[in-house]
This record gives structure tokens, sequence and C-alpha cells, in this order.
């Protein structure tokens, strides 16, 4: 059933809780003559907002950190997928490719990316490497389990219904490995914006990253925290956009764990 009244509470209550923070934020930088180079208003950083979104050159800033964070999460997520399927149906490959895998994953990708920038250059092509590197594993590593928890006696069906693999893997595996699937795009995206950004701050000449950088040595603090606050709201877009996506591919997924969670609240 709709309830209207809980959606409203789960709008209300986190606008509250940001709107109280900003309060008590503005009230003890006042209060504490805290000054401005260190942490300014949040009416100085809305101010600087609304200055940074009319200069010539945001949009093209924005534009080149969606680019490359949308390509990089793009390699990421066919990269871990294919992987992550084909692990799944090679114990071999599984025993022979996961420890590399993993091996590679534990090494910090910060200390990597002089070497993808000396690689790859300066230009877009670096930050995309980083991004794709920094969020193939979760995506993998979900994928690899999806797979793997497909219910036994469905494949077994196909198997005794003569259906082919790609019928298989396109009815029955991806379909019921697709919350996992989600839930490391939910990570990956988020690895995918702080891998463009972190290539920026260390080898970038364009992006929000780069101009984060650039406003830090001005000591433009208050344009600073604006360019952290777009950075942000750009991060929960494209997070809600999983969600979207969540809620298109796999409905019954969530109907089912809204249906347990009612069953368990009842008793």
């Amino acid at each position: 059933m709709n309830d209207p009244i809980g959606k409203l509470k789960r709008i209300a209550t986190p606008l509250a809780t940001v709107a109280l923070l900003l309060i008590v934020w503005s009230v003890y930088v006042r209060r504490a003559a805290v000054s401005p180079f260190v942490l300014p208003a949040p009416e100085a950083i809305a101010g600087a907002i609304v200055e940074l979104i009319s200069e010539r050159d945001f949009l093209k800033h924005v534009q080149i950190t969606l680019l490359e964070t949308l390509v990089g999460f793009a390699i990421a997520t066919l990269a871990g997928i294919f992987f992550g399927t084909l692990l799944a149906k090679s114990p071999f490959l599984e025993r022979a490719l996961k420890p590399l895998i993993v091996t590679m994953q534990v090494v910090p990708k910060v200390a990597l990316i002089p070497l993808f920038i000396l690689w790859f250059g300066f230009g877009p092509e670096s930050k995309i490497v980083i991004s794709a590197v920094l969020a193939f594993f979760p995506i993998f590593s979900n994928t690899l389990l999806g797979m793997k928890s497909v219910d036994r006696g469905s494949i077994e069906l196909f198997h005794v219904l003569y259906a082919r693999p790609w019928q298989r893997f396109l009815l029955l595996e991806l379909p019921s490995s697709g919350p996992y699937i989600l839930t490391g795009m939910e990570v990956g995206i988020v690895l995918t914006i702080i891998g463009a950004i972190v290539g920026e701050f260390m080898g970038g000449n364009a992006g929000l990253g780069y101009l984060a950088v650039a406003r830090l040595q001005e000591l433009k603090v208050a344009s600073l925290f604006a360019v952290i606050t777009v950075l942000a709201f750009i991060g929960l877009f494209l997070y809600g956009l999983i969600g979207v996506l969540r809620r298109l591919l796999i409905p019954w997924h969530l109907q089912a764990t809204g249906s347990r969670l009612g069953t368990s609240e009842a008793g």
C-alpha cells in the first residue's frame, strides 16, 4: 500500500538533518569567529556556488569530469561482469586468476596513478583508466558471487529443457545475479568519481578536480568548498541513477525485500 506519510518522513528527515547541520555550522563560524580561510560560512559557500556556475568554463570542467567518470564506469562494468561471469563458470580460471586480481586490488591505487599518467598522458585517458581500475573490483567480485549463487535447481531445470548457454545466461543467471551486480555498481560509481578526481588532482589540466586544486592555490576557500559541493551533487545524482536502474531492472527484488522486512516487523 502507498504510504504518503511514510514517504514524506523519508524525504523530510534527511532534509531536516542537513538544514540543522547548516544552521549549527553557520552559528559556530560566527560565534567562534572562525577565519573564512579555514571554514567559510554556508552563506559564503552558497554565493561561491552561484559565482562558480556562472563562470564561462564551468560547464567544460563538469563535462570533462563526467566523461572520465562515465567512460571509466562503463569499462569497469563491462570488464567486471565479463570476468566475474567467466571465472564463475570456470573453477580452473578462478583458481588461476582470482589471486592475481585480488593482489592487484590490494595494491594502493594512488601509488599507481603516476604510472598511469606516464603511460596515458595528462589528458582524460589516464583519468578514465584510473576510474576503471578503482571501480572494477567491486563489480567483478559481486558478479562472481552472484553467478555462483544462482539456484542449482533452476540451472538443472534449464538443462532439462535443453536451453542454450546464452538463453540460460540471459534468462536465469543474469537476472538472478542482478542484485549482486547492481550492488557492486553502486560501490563502483562512487569509486569511479574518486578515481577521476584524484587523477585530476595529480595530473590534470581540466575538470572539477583540477579546478579544486586551482582554487586552493589561489586561496579561494569558499570557491573550493563550492567545487566540493558540486562534486557531491554529481556523486549523489549518479548514485541515484544506479538506484533507478535497480528499480527498473529488478523490481521483483525490491518487492521481495520489502515483503520480508514487513513480515519481520509485523512479527
